[in-house]
């Protein structure tokens, strides 16, 4: 009983966080606030997720299921990698940003 409370409140965490990580990718100006709402929200979401994934599966079967834990290590390590590696690009390319864009000084200056 109290494990499908765990699970479900895991579920709408996660869930809430997706979701904000999908609006912010949708309503945010320019390249570099756009790329907050995947890496950040969502990957924190899709963590949530996993987890209630994994405790559900512990608990209804015998052991633990290695495939979420697989999951979560792959997406946890690749999210960052790869949110670096698209504002590195963005930043060669001299994509343009918007006024507000925060930190855009130290942006040019790495360049």
């Amino acid at each position: 009983m109290m494990t499908e409370w765990i699970i479900s409140i895991l579920l709408l965490i996660g869930g809430s966080f997706v979701l904000i990580g999908s609006i912010g990718l949708v309503k945010m100006p320019d390249f570099f606030m756009r790329l907050h709402g995947p890496t950040k929200a969502t990957t924190l979401g899709m963590a949530a997720l996993l987890t209630a994934a994994i405790i559900f599966f512990s608990t209804s079967y015998e052991g633990m299921s290695v495939k979420e834990v697989l999951i979560s290590l792959f997406l946890l390590l690749t999210a960052p990698i790869s949110a670096y590696m698209m504002i590195k690009s963005a930043i060669h390319h001299k994509l343009e940003s918007v006024e507000r864009t925060k930190g855009k000084k130290n942006v040019e200056d790495a360049a």
